[in-house]
């Protein structure tokens, strides 16, 4: 029950605000000291059992030098830094802008056709960028004033704005879907192509019910009156390609390579960052000091993923060391009813309700090792079940109390604006993501997806 107490006190650290990689990596050292300590036990007396315990603790850290030295040189690791890179350049370029600005125009004059706007771009900054936090931001920045201007229900163009910045974390690149093949080990390629359709399937998810919104409430989601300065629906329509065809050229560069088999994940990243360097000097956005900046927010947010990684490993040895993982099997494996089934809506409900507490960074390194070995004894294809956990990892970012997303358009969003306005907001969002989540749990088969080895 070591192992047991270890999660448990980790969670409750981490919900009081302690630093995530330092949280995992002292409750390792802390409870590896105890297990060693129960496990020599105190025969020889007090003191010469709990000196001997604290050394047979320190021991079990003895291969973590070479753990950290194997995960510097996972080279599906390389991706996630230049995929990073590549997105804050392109934030910096003022890509979203320019599609908002664009498609904005384009269906401004249907009802709803700002937030359906929103989702669109959402989506091709998703596949562009992948980073979360900058789509949130440009959107709320760009698009939430456009939509509170012309009435547009402030729950819906809040909700709207959140669920389209997470779409980065299921539309390849995906920095979730590189973490999870180096968990799975299996190729990320498989991960991107497999998540392309149920990607998809949820931007039409999305717009499919601010249509239905704007329909039968037609006050929620207002049409926007004509601009005659815009020039005719002909020029707005070009106006839109140019806007829309860089980017799309930056995605088929980066995921054509990838699924025609040119490239892997890793050298198409590289591909991506020089692309994201050509838009900017497109746009005329290029500087040293710009790519400078750019590179030092990328190693910030690497060294954030790489010391929680770090922590996680060895959190999941000590966890591993006392037997925990024998006991989360034992519980997963002996679930009544069909075993299978039964242990996938287990796991997607836990990591549901965990994503309410944690980052999808600590679940895919911490939870996941755990499941991944249970998952491979019943069966269970590896690129479905990631994709399962991918999805349910994205609503991480919108579920109060702590999603991501809800902060960052907090951050920007205009006093009138409360956070209770943005709960709501997301609230339909997140239903029609478990809808999708089980659509794709029950008939894989309709994305392409073999649910079996």
């Amino acid at each position: 029950m070591i192992g047991i107490a270890m999660f448990f006190t980790a969670l409750c650290m981490l919900l009081f605000g302690f630093p995530v990689a330092f949280t995992f990596a002292a409750v390792s050292v802390f409870f590896g000291l105890i297990a060693g300590i129960v496990e020599i036990g105190f025969q020889a007396g007090i003191i010469p059992g709990l000196i001997e315990g604290v050394q047979e603790g320190i021991s079990m850290f003895d291969f973590m030098p070479f753990r950290v030295f194997a995960i510097q040189q996972n080279t599906i690791l390389m991706a996630i830094p230049m995929f990073i890179f590549m997105g804050i350049v392109l934030q910096k370029t003022g890509l979203a802008e320019k599609l908002l600005e664009s498609m904005g125009f384009l269906f401004g004059e249907v009802r709803g056709g700002v937030a359906i706007s929103t989702v669109l771009v959402g989506s091709l900054l998703a596949a562009s960028t992948g980073v979360v936090g900058a789509s949130v931001v440009a959107m709320g920045v760009i698009s939430l004033p456009v939509m509170l201007k012309y009435k547009y229900n402030t729950e819906l163009a809040a909700g709207t704005i959140c669920a389209s910045g997470t779409l980065g974390q299921i539309i390849p690149p995906s920095i979730v879907l590189i973490i999870l093949g180096d968990v799975f080990q299996v190729p990320v390629g498989d991960l991107f192509a497999a998540a392309v359709w149920p990607g998809l399937s949820l931007v039409g998810a999305y717009i499919l019910f601010i249509l239905i919104i704007a329909f039968i409430k037609k006050d929620m989601a207002p049409a926007i009156p004509a601009d005659p300065s815009r020039g005719n629906k002909k020029k707005q329509v070009i106006n839109a390609l140019i806007a829309i065809i860089p980017s799309l050229t930056l995605i088929i560069m980066v995921l054509g390579s990838i699924f025609a088999g040119v490239a892997t994940p890793t050298e198409s990243s590289a591909v991506g960052c020089i692309g994201a360097i050509g838009l900017a000097l497109l746009y005329r956005s290029f500087s040293i000091q710009m790519v400078k900046e750019a590179s030092l927010e990328s190693v910030k947010i690497t060294s954030m993923v790489f010391a929680i990684l770090i922590g996680a490993t060895a959190f999941s040895m000590v966890f591993s060391y006392t037997g925990g993982d024998e006991l989360v099997e034992q519980f997963m494996t002996n679930l009544p009813g069909d075993t299978k089934w039964a242990f996938i809506l287990f796991t997607m409900l836990a990591i549901l309700v965990l994503g309410f507490f944690i980052d999808f960074v600590e679940i895919s390194y911490i939870i996941v090792p755990i499941l991944v070995p249970i998952s491979e004894a019943l069966g269970i294809n590896p690129i479905w079940f990631a994709i399962l956990i991918a999805m349910n990892l994205q609503t991480s970012f919108l579920t109060p109390p702590f999603g991501f997303s809800l902060f960052y358009l907090k951050g920007v969003a205009p006093p009138s604006v409360r956070t209770i306005q943005i709960y709501r907001g997301v609230l339909p969002f997140i239903i029609i993501q478990i809808i999708v989540l089980a659509i794709l749990a029950i008939y894989p088969e309709i994305f392409g997806i073999n649910p079996l080895l």
